[in-house]
């Protein structure tokens, strides 16, 4: 039984060796040029915001393109009895292909491969090539070693009254990448500002029924 166990922890440890970290970008570049977003999606996601406003929700978000119905099912961990929702136009704001950053915006800089499972991740110190006083910036890339696509982004954003860091964790569901869970610290009106958002339970429909949006 213990040379079994010992076997079994040795082929549990064992890794492949690492890939070129340049072999490792070209597959990144390749995969996200091939990822192709769901057509449809429902999805429940619960936000925590502590600070200048403090914030404990729970929705249920259905998206076709840029179409979004957005219901609340609770807050303060309360269920709503009435249902609430709103209807909106607006683009993904967690869509990986949007948030990844590329090696033709940004200078990637090989760090470290680390550990995931039975297999390595890839971790690329970023610098955007045009700098920015404002906005959405990537700081950091993990890229997932099976896929090649992005597993973690951190990032740091700034605007008139606020700034912050954070990190958008991106993981499989059903065949797409999709965002699992975003933590930010931040400074609003300079008041510390935490705020951290879980995904889950995603399904994706070939399409939703028009009376969805209405």
């Amino acid at each position: 039984m213990i040379a079994a166990l010992t076997l079994a922890s040795l082929l549990v440890a064992a890794l492949p060796p690492p890939l070129d970290s340049q072999a490792v970008l070209d597959g990144y570049s390749a995969a996200l040029a091939n990822l192709v977003p769901p057509k449809a999606m429902i999805f429940v996601y619960s936000v925590s915001q502590a600070g200048p406003t403090n914030i404990e929700q729970r929705h249920q978000i259905y998206r076709s393109g840029v179409r979004v119905r957005d219901e609340t099912l609770s807050i303060n961990g309360v269920g709503v009895k009435r249902k609430t929702f709103r209807i909106e136009r607006r683009a993904d704001p967690y869509d990986v292909t949007a948030l990844a950053p590329r090696p033709d915006a940004y200078e990637m800089l090989f760090l470290k491969d680390v550990r995931d499972g039975n297999h390595r991740d890839y971790v690329y110190e970023t610098q955007p090539l045009l700098r920015a006083s404002t906005g959405f910036v990537v700081d950091r890339v993990t890229i997932d070693g099976e896929s090649l696509l992005p597993r973690i982004i951190g990032f740091h954003t700034t605007g008139a009254n606020a700034s912050g860091q954070g990190t958008i964790t991106f993981g499989r569901a059903s065949g797409h990448w999709v965002p699992l869970v975003v933590s930010v610290n931040a400074l609003v009106a300079g008041a510390v500002a935490r705020e951290r958002i879980v995904f889950g339970d995603y399904r994706f429909p070939p399409a939703l029924p028009r009376s969805t949006f209405l």
